[in-house]
């Protein structure tokens, strides 16, 4: 009994960390660019997931990797790295109580794709819940800003969105690419190409430079949300 109760101890604490990641990170890009803070905190979360690795001691296993699994496993990096720089710039640009739920609607396109391309079924209960997700989204989404001052235009709608896409996307492709390969190895892999996609953005946009000019409080909260991720990462 102790057993299956303690996972679901491990779920919420995923969930927990998931969210605190998203208020450090806001914290750290006031001032902070998105493209560059996602960048720096992936760093962090590289670190940890490689630390994963040696804990579990997958590690030994990144030579049996076919060239199959390892496509999937960059294109699920690719596009975790559009669903960070996505949602990182939503939550730059808009209000968290409105980017979280878009982000997190990714769900409904997660069931809807492993449909469509890995042949899950889905039940009367999953779609009933689907539908309740997208409700709750809208009306979260649909209320009125407390201060419109503070949200710049709707660009970060199409940010949050472009977010739930490729988070959806990381999912399948993710799913496909980890078929083969220990998660957690498969995981720091992806991270690493999450890690490379961010600084060619950043080079790419010539913020380069920005990097030294960061707030010591706002550096901090964005490495804090590196943590976080990993915390969430290894609870889930």
């Amino acid at each position: 009994q102790g057993v299956s109760i303690i996972w679901i101890v491990f779920a919420f604490g995923s969930a927990f960390f998931a969210g605190v990641t998203s208020i450090l990170a806001k914290c750290g890009i006031r001032k902070t660019d998105s493209t560059v803070a996602t960048a720096i905190r992936t760093i962090v979360v590289l670190i940890f997931s490689w630390l994963l690795v040696f804990v579990v001691g997958s590690q030994n296993q990144i030579g049996a990797i076919d060239g199959k699994t390892l496509l999937f496993l960059i294109l699920s990096g690719l596009a975790t790295g559009a669903s960070w720089l996505c949602y990182f710039k939503a939550l730059q640009l808009g209000d968290i109580n409105k980017v979280v739920p878009i982000d997190k609607s990714s769900t409904i396109l997660t069931i809807l794709l492993a449909l469509i391309f890995l042949h899950e079924g889905i039940s009367l209960p999953k779609v009933i819940g689907v539908v309740l997700i997208a409700i709750g989204t809208f009306l979260m989404i649909e209320k009125k800003d407390a201060n419109p001052e503070q949200v710049k235009g709707k660009g970060w709608l199409l940010y949050a969105v472009g977010s739930a896409v490729f988070a959806s996307l990381t999912s399948i492709l993710g799913k496909i690419g980890i078929s083969g390969v220990e998660s957690n190895l498969g995981t720091a892999i992806r991270t690493g190409v999450v890690l490379v996609m961010s600084w060619v953005m950043v080079f790419a946009t010539g913020k380069q430079h920005t990097v030294r000019d960061i707030p010591r409080k706002e550096f901090g909260f964005i490495c804090l949300s590196g943590l976080a991720t990993g915390a969430s990462w290894l609870c889930y």
